[in-house]
């Protein structure tokens, strides 16, 4: 069994009060990973951007 197998067989035989707390936590860890992938593509465009901010970029992309 895969883990979202094994988690979807757990959630069948939990109390909802549980449930509740496992919602919140997996939308915390989606906000989390989102938030992480944000912060990597802002780094990572701050330090491509003084060869994405040339003359000779905007000349090779002017004809798409």
């Amino acid at each position: 069994m895969n883990a979202k197998e094994l988690l979807l067989k757990e959630v069948d035989n939990i109390p909802e009060f549980i449930l509740e707390e496992v919602w919140e936590f997996l939308q915390f860890l989606k906000a989390k990973y989102d938030k992480d992938n944000l912060e990597a593509s802002l780094l990572s465009e701050s330090s491509l951007q003084k060869d994405w901010l040339t003359l000779e970029e905007d000349e090779a992309w002017q004809n798409l």
